[in-house]
C-alpha cells in the first residue's frame, strides 16, 4: 500500500507500506498494524509498529517509543548495553496500551555512528575507556541520532502529541524542536548487570539521562 510523500523541515517520507503483524509476545499474541517508512536517504529506513485505540480511547495521547536499533542488544541479547530490556519494556507497555507506538530506527545503531565503529568502541571499552571517549577516541560523535524521520511518522500517523518512553531528556528535546508535542516523559526502569553497570552511568552522569 502507497501513502503519499509527508513534506516538512528539511526531510521527505519517500514512501511507506503497511501490513498487519501477528507477533508473540510473553505468550500471548498481537495483532498490530505494522509500517514501514523511508526518509530521503534511502538508508534512513523505520518500522513502526502501532497498536490503535479504538472508540473513545481513539484521543488518547499516544505512548511512544522512539528506539535506535541495537543489532548486538535487540538480536543476540547483549548485557553491555540496556537495549534488549528497554525494548522489552516498551513492548510491555505499548502492545496493552490504546495508542501504543513502537518507532524501530535501525540506522541509529551505536548511537548513529553505525555498527563497526560501535564494536571498535567496544573494544576500548574493554580497556577501561566509557561509552562517550570510546566514540571519540574512535573518530565518531558522542551521539550522531537525528529524529526528524520519527517526527513526520508521528505527524504522518495523527500523533502530534504523546507520552515518551525514554529516560534520554535530548530525544525528548529533539521531538519537541521538530514540532512535537511531548507531554509527559515516561521512565524505562530496566535492571542494571555487572557488564553494563558503568554504560548506564556513563549515560547518567555525561549524557545527562535520567533513571
Amino acid at each position: 500500500m502507497k501513502f503519499s510523500t509527508v513534506k516538512s523541515f528539511d526531510v521527505d517520507v519517500n514512501w511507506a507500506a503497511q501490513t498487519v503483524l501477528p507477533m508473540e509476545f510473553r505468550g500471548e499474541v498481537f495483532e498490530l498494524e505494522a509500517r514501514a517508512y523511508q526518509g530521503d536517504d534511502p538508508s534512513h529506513q523505520a518500522l513502526v509498529i502501532i497498536n490503535r485505540g479504538e472508540g473513545a480511547e481513539a484521543g488518547v495521547p499516544a505512548l511512544v517509543r522512539v528506539h535506535s536499533g541495537c543489532v548486538t542488544g535487540d538480536i543476540f541479547h547483549s548485557l553491555k548495553c540496556d537495549c534488549y530490556p528497554q525494548l522489552q519494556t516498551a513492548l510491555e507497555r505499548i502492545v496493552k496500551t490504546p495508542n501504543g507506538v513502537l518507532i524501530y530506527l535501525p540506522y541509529h545503531e551505536g548511537r548513529g555512528i553505525g555498527l563497526v565503529d560501535k564494536i571498535r568502541a567496544y573494544a576500548l571499552q574493554d580497556r577501561g575507556v566509557d561509552t562517550v571517549d570510546a566514540n571519540i577516541q574512535v573518530g565518531a560523535p558522542i551521539d550522531a541520532r537525528e529524529y526528524d524521520l520519527a517526527a513526520h511518522i508521528l505527524f504522518d500517523l495523527g500523533f502530534p502529541e504523546i507520552r515518551l518512553l525514554t529516560n534520554n531528556p535530548a530525544k525528548m528535546e529533539a521531538l519537541r524542536a521538530l514540532g512535537v508535542k511531548v507531554l509527559e516523559r515516561v521512565e524505562v526502569v530496566t535492571p542494571i548487570n555487572k557488564y553494563n553497570k558503568r554504560y548506564i552511568e556513563t549515560k547518567r552522569a555525561r549524557m545527562a539521562h535520567k533513571f
